[in-house]
């Protein structure tokens, strides 16, 4: 699914209030030990330095704007054994985007008109002190291209309207 919005140029709308990303950034993870306890964690970082606008497509358009320190989601399993990460798909979906810079509910803060690109990082900490105050040890990190979106606070590309609507089982209002 991912791949069909990556070619028309995926975009995510960005609100005051945090809007759930879709399509949803899932990941299943392989090659950890089994017993230690590890936090999957989401950032969300610039793909390049530079502002974007519509015109038929997307082209750059100057220099990115100056970006608010990335936040990081915390997957709500965390911290969890290797073995629990490993038995399932991860699934983001409760992921929110905003363009609010004084949101205090955990939301990822975007700007709008520029491109970013999911993180995913794995590191082995059993708890939220070691995880902040010790000395965790990042297991990977790994970025997702074709996971790359435009923020937007409106669509700006029918067919990427078109490809949600059909797609996204939270728009079945849009539905004719």
């Amino acid at each position: 699914l991912w791949q069909q919005f990556h070619q028309i140029g995926t975009e995510m709308i960005i609100t005051k209030l945090g809007r759930r990303m879709f399509p949803t950034l899932k990941v299943n993870l392989s090659g950890l030990d089994p017993n230690t306890k590890y936090f999957v964690l989401l950032d969300l970082v610039l793909a390049d330095d530079s502002r974007f606008r519509f015109n038929a497509g997307w082209l750059r358009s100057g220099k990115a704007e100056p970006q608010w320190p990335s936040r990081i989601y915390t997957h709500p399993d965390s911290p969890a054994t290797g073995a629990q990460w490993m038995k399932h798909e991860i699934s983001f979906q409760k992921v929110k985007l905003t363009n609010n810079t004084m949101d205090q509910q955990g939301h990822l803060v975007l700007t709008s008109m520029h491109k970013y690109v999911p993180r995913i990082h794995v590191i082995a900490a059993s708890d939220y002190a070691s995880l902040h105050w010790g000395m965790p040890t990042t297991i990977n990190t790994a970025a997702f291209n074709v996971c790359s979106f435009i923020a937007v606070t409106a669509y700006a590309n029918d067919r990427m309207t078109q490809l949600k609507i059909d797609n996204n089982p939270f728009a079945k209002g849009f539905r004719e």
